[in-house]
């Protein structure tokens, strides 16, 4: 049986089912995915752009703790973020809610 997505550092099990709306269902994919293709298709499924998640996600990537990502690393993290966001439409995490829903998301009155 292949190792699930929550066995790899710095994520836990509620990753499994946000990986596994992306179609990245094993630790194995991920890993062969790379960190910024996998984070492209997790926006591109719905996912919300959390910079903490991807960092912690690289970091787990090569067998770090999440808060060892500091200084001028965690800068250029923060750029192949803000490249990533970029290249996803804005409206890839509202997939699948009527336009209320969504509007109502984006200025944080209900939760996902």
């Amino acid at each position: 049986m292949p190792d699930p997505v929550s066995s790899i550092r710095n994520l836990g099990p509620a990753s499994d089912a946000v990986y596994a709306r992306a179609g990245i269902t094993t630790a194995e994919q991920l890993r062969d995915l790379g960190p910024d293709a996998a984070y492209g298709k997790l926006l591109q499924s719905g996912g919300k752009p959390h910079f903490i998640g991807y960092y912690a996600m690289v970091m787990g990537l090569q067998g770090r703790p999440w808060n060892d990502c500091q200084g001028d690393e965690k800068k250029a993290l923060r750029v192949r973020f803000d490249a990533i966001k970029a290249g996803i439409s804005d409206n890839a995490h509202d997939k699948g809610r009527s336009e209320l829903e969504a509007a109502l998301d984006r200025i944080g009155v209900i939760e996902r």
